[in-house]
């Protein structure tokens, strides 16, 4: 039997991309959506190897009974794509307490909670693997006007290298996966939200979100379903990276961030190590 894929963010994008590309190679896929209306209009209803699910990533005990019930209709769950989540623009003056805290709960503490149901089983079957899609912007941060969606996708990163470290322990893998710009909605409106009070001085964050979201939104270089085929292809394999760069973009500038880490290093050395006690 094919392995069972739980994806979340499944409506629209990557996730669309994804579940369309695993049902087309035969595995089994769980996808959930906070309309499940869509998700049927675009993919179909529940068969044997497709579970449509509505599901509040933010919501803890939803995101149990989702994963309770892809193992009672499935008979069990190989593989958790992490992938619901929403961009944000606004410098960290503007954007209100609400809207911060928002981001964070829709792209860390709903992936935190779809890890904590779905560990348990792959702790008991010594097996799975989890996929925390990221971003570039959770590598590299330094862009006006992103600052608090990147921090997101930052503290995905870091807890998915931990994961990667726990999951040892039952033969289960975790792969963080760093897309660049990829042609989907994701810059589109009703996809990513702006602050509620913008403020004109920050002609950089101002210049960046427009550039985002009346130029680069459409024309973004890479394929969503090229980046599902790699997802597929990097879980076939057995020993699968714990980060995993998409697009020529995500590679160059994770270049660039290792360059400016490298010559930080090497600028302040002898101040860096002045520390030691002796």
């Amino acid at each position: 039997m094919k392995k069972v894929w739980f994806v979340t963010g499944a409506s629209k994008g990557l996730g669309l991309a994804l579940v369309r590309k695993l049902l087309e190679s035969g595995y089994r896929v769980a996808a959930t959506t906070r309309s499940l209306e869509s998700l049927i209009n675009e993919i179909g209803d529940v068969s044997a190897t497709f579970l449509p699910l509505e599901m509040d990533v933010t919501s803890d005990s939803n995101v149990k009974e989702a994963i309770e019930n892809t193992v009672s209709h499935f008979g069990g769950i190989d593989v958790v794509v992490n992938n619901a989540g929403f961009g944000l623009v606004g410098s960290l003056e503007e954007l209100s307490d609400d809207e911060v805290k928002d981001n964070f709960n829709v792209n860390v503490f709903g992936p935190l909670n779809v890890i904590r149901h779905a560990a348990r089983h792959f702790r008991q079957q010594r097996s799975g693997h989890f996929f925390n899609i990221a971003s570039i912007g959770g590598y590299s941060g330094g862009y006006a006007g992103f600052g608090v969606y990147c921090s997101t996708k930052f503290a995905m990163a870091g807890f998915t290298e931990a994961l990667a470290e726990e999951m040892k322990d039952f033969e289960a893998k975790a792969t963080l996966v760093y897309p660049g710009y990829f042609r989907t909605n994701f810059l589109s409106k009703g996809s990513i939200k702006t602050s509620a009070r913008p403020i004109e001085d920050y002609k950089s964050a101002r210049a960046s979100e427009h550039a985002h979201l009346n130029q680069i939104d459409g024309q973004q270089p890479n394929d969503p379903d090229k980046a599902a085929e790699a997802l597929i292809h990097v879980s076939e394999q057995a020993t699968p990276p714990v980060h995993l760069f998409l697009g020529e973009d995500a590679y160059e500038i994770a270049h660039q961030k290792i360059g400016m880490i490298r010559d930080a290093l090497a600028s302040n050395e002898k101040i860096g190590k002045s520390t030691a006690i002796v």
